[in-house]
């Protein structure tokens, strides 16, 4: 759940990346992706799950700090994002996707991307405008993240669980 200090921070943010881009929309989810979208078949869906939560059973909570703003496309560049990517708690991550992709791997589909960015995505709009978003723009957003007040304890966030997204449904896999 998103803090409030948090939602103030991305209205800043959201609201400057509009006078380069109006058609942004601030996302209303946050999440940090472990893995690609894929399509699970019915019958696979309890399989699945189960062998991600044997997976990641062994797994300890951690820190991770997503401070630097980034600007993102989707594959087919349909999409543009503006993210707050990982500076500390990569490695924890990798090795979370390692296991996320073994179970991936079980049902022969895709896993990760060999060098992911890991990233909270803020905003989108239709398009490729990462062109817009880059470089001044990007630049001044970094400066409203960096002299945010309570930025470096607003985004080190602490990693308690896991969750699966199917369907409509969530599963949960808490960490130690």
């Amino acid at each position: 759940v998103a803090q409030e200090e948090f939602l103030e921070l991305l209205e800043l943010l959201v609201s400057h990346a509009r006078t380069y881009v109006p058609s942004l929309a601030a996302m209303e989810e946050f999440h940090l992706s472990l893995s690609q979208c894929v399509v699970l078949r019915y019958h696979w869906i309890q399989p699945f799950v189960h062998s991600l939560r044997e997976r990641l059973a062994a797994f300890h909570r951690f820190f991770c700090v997503a401070d630097q703003v980034k600007v993102y496309t989707n594959q087919n560049k349909t999409r543009t994002f503006i993210g707050l990517e990982v500076s500390a708690g990569h490695f924890q991550l990798l090795e979370l996707v390692s296991e996320v992709d073994s179970v991936l791997e079980e049902f022969d589909l895709p896993t990760f991307y060999k060098d992911p960015s890991f990233h909270i995505s803020l905003a989108w709009c239709v398009g490729d405008l990462s062109g817009k978003l880059e470089g001044q723009c990007l630049r001044e957003l970094q400066d409203i993240v960096d002299g945010f007040e309570e930025s470096a304890f607003l985004l080190r966030i602490q990693w308690e669980q896991i969750r699966c997204k199917s369907g409509n449904k969530y599963f949960s896999f808490p960490l130690r």
